[in-house]
C-alpha cells in the first residue's frame, strides 16, 4: 500500500458553542492540516497521485477557510467548528475531487503542535 500526504497551515478564528471553558470565547489558531491518500497502483511515472494535483484540490478547500471566522461559514451553521468538525468538513469537500488510483484516507487537523484530530471513513 502506498500513501501520499500533503500538509498546509492556515489561520482562522472560532469559538465553541456552550463549552464551559476558555474556548467558548473568540480565539484563533494556526491550524496545521494534513491530507492522506492511499492506493496500491502507481502510474507510468511511478506515482500514486501527482502532488501537484493533490495540492490543487487541497488548497482550493483550505482557501475557503483561511483567515476566516469559521463560525460564520455555512459549513458550520449550527455546528461548533471543533478540530474534529473541521477535519470532517475538509474530508467531505475533498471527496468531491476523486483521483484515479488514490483514495482519500484521512484528514488531520492540529490546533497546536501537540493536539490533533483526524477524520476518516473507516
Amino acid at each position: 500500500m502506498f500513501e501520499v500526504r500533503v500538509e498546509k497551515t492556515i489561520a482562522a478564528a472560532h469559538r465553541l458553542f456552550d463549552y464551559d471553558g476558555p474556548c467558548e470565547s473568540l480565539h484563533g489558531h494556526n491550524y496545521r492540516i494534513e491530507v492522506a491518500y492511499t492506493g496500491t497502483e502507481l502510474d507510468r511515472f511511478g506515482m500514486l497521485v501527482d502532488f501537484t494535483d493533490v495540492k490543487k484540490a487541497f488548497h482550493a478547500v483550505l482557501d475557503t477557510l483561511d483567515h476566516t471566522y469559521l463560525n460564520d461559514l455555512p459549513a458550520f451553521a449550527g455546528l461548533s467548528p471543533s478540530a474534529e468538525n473541521i477535519a470532517a468538513h475538509i474530508y467531505r469537500e475533498l471527496k468531491q475531487t476523486p483521483f484515479a488510483r488514490a483514495t482519500l484516507s484521512s484528514v488531520s487537523v492540529w490546533e497546536t503542535p501537540t493536539q490533533v484530530a483526524r477524520y476518516s471513513e473507516g
